[in-house]
C-alpha cells in the first residue's frame, strides 16, 4: 500500500491503520479512525468514515464495490454512540450499508443490504440481499435472514456455512491479483 493513496485520509489527527496485504481500490475512500486487518479488500467506490467513532474490520473481509461503512456519534439522543465492528472472513455484498452495528465472524451480508445503528449480527450468519436489519435487532447465529425488517427465514445448511471460509478466500486470491496489477495505486 502506497503511503501517498490519495483516499486514505487522517481526520482529526488519526490515519486509518492497515493490515498486511490490505488491497484498497483506488477509487475507495477511507476516513479517520479505522483499522482493517490482514488481507482485507476495500473495492471500487466503497467509502469507510471513521470521523466520529471507530471503525474495526477484521481479517480476510472484503468491502465489495458501492459499499457504505460508517459509524452513530455520541451525543444526548444516543449516550456513547456505536462503532462500527466487524469479525473476520466478512463479505460485505455490493452497494450494502454498515451503519453502527456490530457483524461478528463468518458472515454473508447480501447486496444491498441495510444494517442499522445498534444491530448485532452474531457469527455465521447470511443476510439476504436488499434485507433491513431494524436499528438494535440481533440476528442469531446459524440463521439466514431476509425482507425489510429482516427476519429469519430458516437455518444455514452445512454447505452454506463452508462457503464463508471459501467465499472470503477467494477475495482474498482476487485482492492478491489486483495489488499485482497496481489497482491499490494512486492514478
Amino acid at each position: 500500500m502506497s503511503s501517498n493513496h490519495k483516499d486514505i485520509r487522517s481526520y482529526q489527527g488519526i490515519t486509518p491503520q492497515l493490515g498486511e496485504r490490505v488491497f484498497v481500490d483506488r477509487s475507495s475512500v477511507i476516513i479517520g479512525d479505522v483499522a482493517l486487518g490482514d488481507d482485507c479488500s476495500v473495492w471500487p467506490l466503497a467509502v469507510i468514515r471513521g470521523d466520529m467513532h471507530h471503525i474495526r474490520i477484521g481479517a480476510r473481509t472484503s468491502v465489495q464495490d458501492g459499499s457504505i461503512l460508517h459509524i452513530t456519534h455520541a451525543s444526548d439522543y444516543n449516550p456513547g454512540g456505536y462503532p462500527l465492528i466487524i469479525g473476520d472472513d466478512v463479505t460485505i455484498g455490493h452497494q450494502a450499508m454498515l451503519h453502527g452495528c456490530t457483524i461478528g465472524n463468518r458472515v454473508l451480508i447480501g447486496m444491498k443490504s441495510m444494517i442499522m445503528d445498534g444491530a448485532i449480527v452474531e457469527d455465521e450468519v447470511i443476510v439476504a440481499a436488499g434485507a433491513t436489519v431494524s436499528p438494535g435487532k440481533v440476528l442469531e447465529s446459524g440463521f439466514v435472514y431476509m425482507g425489510t425488517p429482516a427476519k429469519k427465514v430458516r437455518a444455514i445448511t452445512d454447505k452454506e456455512r463452508s462457503f464463508f471460509t471459501y467465499g472470503a478466500g477467494n477475495y482474498v486470491r482476487l485482492k492478491d491479483k489486483h495489488m499485482a496489477a497496481g489497482y491499490d495505486q494512486p492514478f
